[in-house]
C-alpha cells in the first residue's frame, strides 16, 4: 500500500524527506482490529511534534484522525462488519493514518456520522475525544449541569477548542468564555457558541472583570500554558480546576496550593496506550458525537481542505500547523 512516512526526526518541513511516500505491506488485523480503507484524514499538532522530536526505528506513518470503510475484521470483533463506515483517532503506539489502509482496535473506533462527507467527519475524532474527556472525565462537569459556573478556554480557535466550545455550550450549563486574538479567530470562536470571546494577547483578568466574571471555576488551557500560568492561578476561584493538553517546559504546582486548585492533564491516547479497562469508552463516545452531528447539535470544525493525501500536501499542512495560525482543522482526502 502507499503510505507517507518520516524516518529522521527534526527535519524542517521544507525538506522533501521530512515526509515522503513509500510502499508498505498492507496490514493484517489482529483479534479485535478493523482494517480500514482510509478515505479522509486530518492533521493534528501531535503529528508535527512526533516528526520533529521522536526518532523512529523504522519509517513511521503519522496521522491518527481517519474516516474510511472496514475492509477486514479480526476474529474477535463484535461491533463492526466488513463494509461499515467508520471513524477513529487511533493509537499513538501504532502506525497512523497517512496511508491507504490502517488498523484500529474496534474499542476506539465508531460508526461515523451519516450526515457528513468523509473530509468533514475526519476533522473531528481526535479533537472530539480530547474535548469530551476534558469536560466530562477530567473536570467532571456533569451533562446538563454546571449552571452558574464559568469555563475559560485558552486557545479556543484551534481544533480542540472548536469542538470543546460546542460541547460545553450544548451539553452543559456553564458560561463559556473563549480566547482569540485576531478578528477572524474571534468570529470563529463566537460562531462555535462561546458566550464571550476575550483577547489572549492582552491581560485576561481585566477582560473577565469587564464581563462581570472576575474569577472562574474552570480553565482549560489548550496552548502556551506556561505563558498564561500565573494569570490562570489568579483568575481561578478557590477550589477551581485547571485542565491542559499541551507540554509546558516546566509547571510548578505549588502556586495552586493556597487556593486548593486541582490540576488535570488530558491525553486522549492514554486509554489505548495502556489498554485501560474502560478503553471502550471511546467507542461509545464517538457514537454519541456522531449522533449529535447527525441531529445538527454539533457541526464540523474543518478550517481548510488541503486536497489529496500526498506527501507534498501533508508537508504544506505541517507547515501551516507549525505557524500556529491555523483555525479549526486541516483535512485531506483520497481522490
Amino acid at each position: 500500500m502507499k503510505a507517507i512516512v518520516y524516518d529522521k526526526a527534526g527535519l524542517p518541513i521544507e525538506d522533501p524527506r521530512a515526509l515522503y511516500e513509500v510502499d508498505l505491506p498492507r496490514p493484517e488485523p489482529d483479534s479485535r482490529d478493523l482494517r480500514v480503507r482510509i478515505e479522509a484524514i486530518a492533521v493534528n499538532p501531535v503529528d508535527s511534534k512526533l516528526r520533529l522530536g521522536v526518532q523512529p526505528g523504522a519509517p513511521r506513518v503519522l496521522g491518527w484522525d481517519a474516516v474510511g470503510t472496514v475492509e477486514a475484521v479480526g476474529a474477535a470483533v463484535e461491533f463492526f462488519k466488513v463494509g461499515d463506515k467508520v471513524w477513529y483517532a487511533g493509537d499513538i503506539t501504532r502506525q497512523g493514518s497517512y496511508a491507504e489502509y490502517g488498523l484500529v482496535d474496534e474499542r476506539i473506533a465508531g460508526h461515523r456520522p451519516t450526515s457528513l462527507a468523509p473530509a468533514e467527519a475526519a476533522a473531528l475524532p481526535l479533537t472530539s475525544i480530547t474535548a469530551w474527556e476534558l469536560l466530562f472525565d477530567r473536570l467532571r462537569i456533569p451533562e446538563g449541569g454546571g449552571q452558574g459556573q464559568s469555563l475559560l478556554v485558552i486557545g479556543a480557535s484551534g481544533g480542540v477548542g472548536s469542538i470543546l466550545i460546542q460541547l460545553a455550550r450544548k451539553l452543559t450549563g456553564v458560561t463559556v468564555i473563549g480566547t482569540a486574538s485576531r478578528p477572524a479567530t474571534r468570529k470563529w470562536v463566537s460562531e462555535r457558541g462561546a458566550h464571550h470571546v476575550i483577547d489572549h494577547s492582552q491581560p485576561l483578568q481585566p477582560q473577565l472583570a469587564a464581563l462581570g466574571l472576575p474569577q472562574v471555576e474552570h480553565v482549560i488551557s489548550l496552548t502556551h500554558t506556561d505563558s498564561y500560568y500565573a494569570q490562570i492561578v489568579d483568575l481561578l476561584k478557590p477550589q477551581g480546576q485547571l485542565a491542559l493538553i499541551d507540554d509546558p517546559a516546566t509547571l510548578d504546582a505549588m502556586p495552586l496550593k493556597r487556593k486548593s486548585i486541582s490540576l488535570h492533564w488530558e491525553f486522549m491516547f492514554t486509554r489505548s496506550m495502556y489498554r485501560a479497562a474502560d478503553m471502550i469508552a471511546q467507542h461509545k463516545l464517538l457514537g454519541r458525537v456522531a449522533a449529535l452531528l447527525d441531529e445538527g447539535v454539533l457541526k464540523t470544525t474543518v478550517g481548510e481542505h488541503y486536497g489529496d493525501i500526498t506527501a507534498e500536501n501533508l508537508r504544506r499542512a505541517h507547515a501551516a500547523l507549525e505557524s500556529n495560525k491555523t483555525v479549526g482543522k486541516i483535512v485531506l482526502e483520497r481522490s
